[in-house]
């Protein structure tokens, strides 16, 4: 360990009963392994360059495996905070019921990749039962029973609700309120983000990663609201006298309108998105051109909704764009105070050029 360094007293506790005390090993027996990144690690403490003796099928919450895994499931995540929002909202209609109900669950490549995300969610499920943690007295804890009562009480309700394949389990069920049960369960994979968030808060103190965690989130959240204004439109529309809603004003715009006879009439789904994703960035950023406006009760409710959101995103931005460029001016004018001292004492002392010279240069590669 370096001098001046914080010494870590972790140990390996409830391990086999054969396992020797980290205290009473031999020299031989301390190995350095290298560091990883991984989500849920801060710097390489003592108790990672030991050689632990633990149980079976049992993995270090350090291991470059683990490490490796955290990164694939963070992936999954993301994928699955993108697409569940617009598959349930823009995929998930009768039509494509109907399909599935012909063709069978696998007709659609979207179905056979949600269910292994399902896998892959259920797989670390599993993987999270038999890792480490590091409890209360700095301790890492390796004893399979005391893992599993770990997990029970932290993120195991959260990590199995995601995992369950909701729209495998009611598949042809039958029921007409099939389709939308299907969208709001499987919505609830979102949970897993809150899990994610606290293991990308290790990244908060860098300016550079907070601004791009700042920007994917906010825009992560308008994917998130043109989901929810074309739900509102969607659902809305069959029951409307007249067809004051956004999507028939569009499709009069484009040139694409609706034809109840025919459910592939009106604009195409990438129509609806572009422009269900251009009115939640305008609300949210306050622009609000007016070419995308809301008639009906229920949008504009949801309009107002959205404009608190923007108010206290933009809130949230710029506070920390704020706080960040002062933490540069701060450092910058030290900088300058620092050098105003030494040149004030360079010159107090009447130090020969040279000499001189060095000293600056010295202190400008230190400050």
């Amino acid at each position: 360990m370096q001098k001046g360094s914080r010494p870590f007293s972790m140990s390996f506790i409830d391990t086999a009963p054969s396992a020797q005390p980290a205290s009473l090993r031999p020299a031989s027996a301390v190995s350095s392994s290298p560091e990883v990144l991984s989500l849920g690690a801060d710097v390489l403490p003592e108790y990672k360059l030991q050689a632990p003796r633990i149980h079976r099928w049992t993995i270090l919450h350090y291991s470059p495996f683990k490490a490796v895994w955290d990164w694939l499931i963070l992936l999954l995540v993301i994928y699955t905070a993108v697409f569940t929002p617009y598959s349930a909202a823009f995929l998930l209609n009768e039509e494509q019921e109907e399909k599935r109900w012909d063709c069978g669950y696998s007709c659609d490549p979207l179905n056979i990749i949600d269910l292994i995300v399902d896998i892959m969610f259920i797989i670390d499920i599993i993987i999270n039962f038999r890792t480490t943690y590091v409890n209360v007295n700095d301790e890492v804890v390796s004893h399979p029973a005391k893992i599993a009562i770990h997990y029970f009480k932290g993120w195991f309700l959260i990590d199995m609700v995601a995992a369950i394949p909701f729209d495998l389990l009611i598949f042809r069920s039958g029921s007409d309120e099939t389709t939308t049960l299907i969208g709001l369960l499987k919505t609830a994979r979102l949970l897993r983000l809150v899990r994610v968030a606290r293991k990308l808060d290790r990244y908060s103190e860098y300016g550079a990663a907070v601004l791009f965690l700042l920007m994917c989130t906010f825009a992560l959240i308008a994917h998130w609201l043109a989901c929810i204004w074309y739900a509102i439109g969607n659902v809305e529309r069959p029951y409307m006298e007249h067809k004051i809603g956004w999507l028939d004003n569009l499709g009069d715009q484009i040139g694409k309108r609706y034809n109840d006879s025919d459910l592939s009439s009106g604009p195409s789904i990438k129509d609806k998105y572009v422009t269900a994703l251009y009115f939640t960035f305008s609300s949210l950023t306050s622009v609000g051109f007016g070419n995308v406006s809301p008639n009906t009760n229920s949008e504009k409710i949801f309009s107002i909704c959205v404009m608190l959101i923007g108010s206290l995103m933009y809130a949230s931005i710029f506070g920390n764009v704020s706080a960040i460029i002062q933490r540069l001016y701060s450092g910058t004018a030290r900088y300058h105070t620092q050098m105003l001292r030494v040149k004030e004492f360079i010159r107090f002392h009447q130090i020969p050029n040279p000499l001189r010279q060095r000293l600056e240069e010295y202190f400008q590669a230190h400050l």
